[in-house]
């Protein structure tokens, strides 16, 4: 049974990394500080160590360094928070296998733990980014009462459903229509609504299905290592280049690769991508060599690449090359059918993680549901029900339960002062008016930002306390993606 060591200053996040890596087949031990952590080691030797990159009495790095002394084979992933980003990288270089970013997704932890123990620390460093998925079915697992009728297919191992949404059945119909073929793919749709999914589900009914499908997430490259991670490196091709790896591309050979985020490569990757896509072939950092390729590219977007081709961020002749096909996922709060649907999907892969049996939602709860925005479409809906159902003490999950700024939304909301012509409208014409307040206040807050920061969409983010993701939602919201500069 291999021993992985969990160190973390946090304790409540130890205590969840422990069950999460029990139940999963682990030998987890957690340590609470670095100097314990270096004598547990110096007596014991771990199959991997997950540990925290701000620890309350030393670094990440200094663990890193201390623990090689000791364990040189040792694979060791740093947990960091988004700042910290950079400081990673250099973990990275001095030997850490890889990094995974807050919050934490249970699933990405534990594809990455995998993938560190099946390759050692000998095959290199910098995986940023990458998740390699092996289908495997779902698990029976014991119903909870939630007041849903037969629980449809699941799809995306088991994380996510078929909608039953009339936006979703189409999408269904264009998923069964190009996954035989071998076309390229842009899907297009909000964070966490499901783009990933959907690119897994064409590559399971494909004949590549036996083959590896291999997920990039190019928001989270940085410049520096996005043309090792893609194409691999020989040792030797650059300042901390110790080992040679092997690229994503040629990981997914004879399968199916899934650039998340594609727009936010750099300019001088898009052209190195290019001539993979033309040619079939990559060369790894530092040979001469080049490999042929036989992968599917199914690439995915926030925002739409024939503008971004039109702000000189994207390469035309490489969007013309991707768009043989494409797919636009719905936001969930345009799918209102679906809402509780996925609700009690979650709330019962949840009841199975943490061995409860919450029966579903109240009345009030559910209204709640149904009225937010969800800005993080199914990826935040699925964090607040897995909070949720660990806080629930009851049968059914109640108002306090649920987050702060969801349970009191509409309270958040901008006041609109109310006029005699007001009261004399129909409930519908006040509500839209309402909405339509609140969107008109926040566009003129982003568009204030956006004319202060001479258009600069990272430095208009950073000045919003948002990420730049969240502000291309916004901006596709209120129509201004073709507006601003």
């Amino acid at each position: 049974m291999d021993k992985i060591l969990i160190v973390d200053d946090d304790h409540d996040m130890c205590m969840l990394l422990n069950r999460f890596l029990t139940r999963k087949g682990y030998d987890a031990v957690s340590m609470h500080n670095g100097k314990n952590a270096l004598d547990w080691a110096s007596k014991n030797k771990p199959s991997l160590v997950l540990s925290d990159f701000r620890l309350d009495d030393m670094t990440g790095a200094k663990l890193l360094t201390e623990l090689k002394e000791v364990h040189p084979d040792v694979p060791v992933i740093i947990i960091t928070g988004y700042s910290d980003v950079k400081d990673a990288v250099e973990v990275m270089k001095i030997g850490a296998y890889d990094y995974v970013t807050k919050p934490l997704l249970p699933e990405e932890i534990l594809i990455t733990i995998q993938k560190a123990l099946a390759e050692g620390s000998g095959s290199g460093n910098g995986n940023t980014g990458t998740k390699t998925f092996t289908p495997d079915p779902v698990p029976a697992k014991k119903e909870a009462t939630t007041g849903a009728s037969a629980r449809p297919a699941a799809i995306g191992n088991g994380q996510y459903i078929m909608s039953e949404s009339p936006e979703f059945a189409q999408i269904i119909k264009q998923i069964n229509l190009v996954a035989p073929t071998n076309y390229s793919v842009i899907i297009y749709g909000e964070s966490g609504s499901g783009k990933e999914v959907i690119a897994h589900q064409i590559h399971k009914q494909s004949a590549r299905k036996d083959k590896p499908f291999v997920a990039i997430d190019c928001g989270a490259l940085s410049k520096e290592l996005a043309g090792s991670e893609l194409f691999g490196h020989e040792k030797g091709a650059f300042t901390g280049a110790l080992f040679q790896k092997i690229g994503s591309f040629e990981v997914a050979n004879g399968g199916t690769i899934f650039l998340d985020e594609i727009a936010n490569l750099s300019y001088d990757i898009q052209v190195s991508l290019l001539r993979v896509v033309q040619e079939r072939k990559i060369k790894r950092l530092g040979s001469t060599k080049d490999i042929p390729l036989d992968v599917r590219i199914i690439v995915a977007s926030n925002e739409r690449l024939w503008n971004a081709t039109k702000e000189n961020k994207f390469r035309e002749d490489l969007y013309h090359r991707f768009n043989e096909f494409s797919i636009d996922v719905p936001p969930l709060r345009e799918r209102k059918s679906d809402i509780m649907l996925f609700a009690n999907h979650f709330l019962h892969l949840t009841n199975a993680e943490l061995g409860k049996n919450v029966k579903g939602f109240t009345k009030d709860v559910e209204r709640i549901f149904l009225s937010y925005v969800w800005y993080g479409n199914l990826r935040e809906m699925k964090n607040v029900i897995k909070r949720a159902t660990l806080l629930a003490d009851e049968e059914y999950i109640d108002v306090k339960c649920l987050p702060f700024e969801i349970s009191n939304f509409q309270k958040l909301q901008f006041d609109v002062d109310t006029t005699p012509e007001a009261e004399d409208d129909d409930e519908e014409s006040q509500a839209n008016r309402l909405k339509n307040a609140n969107l008109d206040a926040q566009y003129e807050v982003i568009l204030d930002v956006l004319k202060k920061t001479n258009y600069n969409k990272t430095k208009a983010a950073k000045m919003l306390n948002i990420d730049r993701k969240t502000l291309y939602n916004k901006l596709s919201q209120y129509n201004l993606l073709n507006k601003v500069k």
